[in-house]
C-alpha cells in the first residue's frame, strides 16, 4: 500500500489519541496531516491540504447528524477523498442508513475487532462497502432474517392456497381501506359481495380449527396473515387506484 494523506475527525480526546495510536502503528503508510474536533476545524483543515482519507466519527458535539452531513458533503464536493466511518454508534442502525445514503466508503463500528490495516486498505484501492466484523455480523443478522420471513411467506402462500387477489385484499385490509375502496383499486376485478365472499374464505383456510368459538373480524384475519408471513408488516405498500 502505497502512502496517504489522512484527516481525523473525532472529538474525544481518548478516542482520538487511540486511532492514532492505531494509524501510526499498524498502518504506517497514513500519513496524518491533521486532527478535527468539530465542524469548523474540519473545513478550515480542508481549505489547507486535502487529503486521501477521511476517518470521520459521527458524533460531534453530541449530535450524530453532523456527521452525516460532514460526509454527505465531502462527497459531493471531493468525490475522489475516501470517507470511512470510525463511530462508536454501535446501536444506531438508522445512523448507518443515512451514512451510507450520504457516500460513505464504509462503515467500522468501535466495536471487536476495530480498524484494522485491511479495511484501510480496501477503501484505498477503491472497495465500496467496507464494514468490520461487528457490524457485518448485524448486517447478516439481518440478511438471514429477511430471506427467512421470505420463505415463510413463500411456503404459507403455498400452504394456505393464498392467490394474489388474496394477498391485495388482505394487505388493503391491513391498511384500514374499506371493501368499497378495495374494489377501485385497479387490476381488482371484485365487487364488495364477491370480497365478503373472499374474506369468509380466508377465514376458513386460515383458520381451520376455528378461533376458540369467537368471531373472527377483518382485524383478527389479517393480525392471523402477519403471523403466517402472508402479509409482510414492514412492507404494507398499496397498490395505485
Amino acid at each position: 500500500m502505497e502512502s496517504f494523506k489522512v484527516i481525523i475527525v473525532e472529538d474525544v480526546p481518548l478516542e482520538l489519541k487511540g486511532t492514532e495510536g492505531i494509524l501510526r502503528h499498524d498502518i504506517p503508510e497514513a500519513v496524518i496531516i491533521g486532527t478535527a474536533d468539530s465542524e469548523a476545524a474540519y473545513r478550515k483543515l480542508m481549505k489547507k491540504e486535502l487529503p486521501d482519507l477521511v476517518l470521520l466519527d459521527l458524533g460531534l458535539g453530541g449530535s450524530t447528524t453532523i456527521g452525516v452531513e460532514l460526509c454527505r458533503q465531502t462527497k459531493e464536493m471531493y468525490p475522489a477523498i475516501k470517507v470511512l466511518i470510525f463511530t462508536g454508534e454501535i446501536l444506531n442502525e438508522k445512523l448507518w442508513v443515512d451514512v451510507l445514503d450520504a457516500g460513505c466508503d464504509g462503515i467500522i463500528l468501535k466495536s471487536g475487532e476495530m480498524l484494522t490495516r485491511n479495511d484501510v486498505a480496501s477503501v484505498m484501492v477503491g472497495k465500496r462497502m467496507v464494514f468490520n466484523q461487528p457490524i457485518l455480523e448485524k448486517i447478516v443478522s439481518r440478511f438471514k432474517t429477511l430471506v427467512g420471513n421470505s420463505l415463510l411467506k413463500q411456503e404459507a402462500l403455498v400452504d394456505y392456497e393464498i392467490d394474489e387477489y388474496d394477498e391485495r385484499f388482505l394487505r388493503h385490509l391491513a391498511l384500514g381501506y374499506t371493501k368499497e375502496q378495495i374494489t377501485n383499486l385497479r387490476g381488482m376485478p371484485f365487487g364488495v359481495k364477491s370480497l365478503e365472499k373472499r374474506q369468509n374464505e380466508l377465514v376458513q383456510k386460515l383458520f381451520p380449527n376455528g378461533n376458540g368459538g369467537a368471531g373472527i373480524n377483518a382485524t383478527r384475519l389479517v393480525v392471523r396473515a402477519i403471523e403466517l408471513r402472508i402479509i409482510d408488516i414492514d412492507n404494507l405498500v398499496p397498490d395505485e387506484e
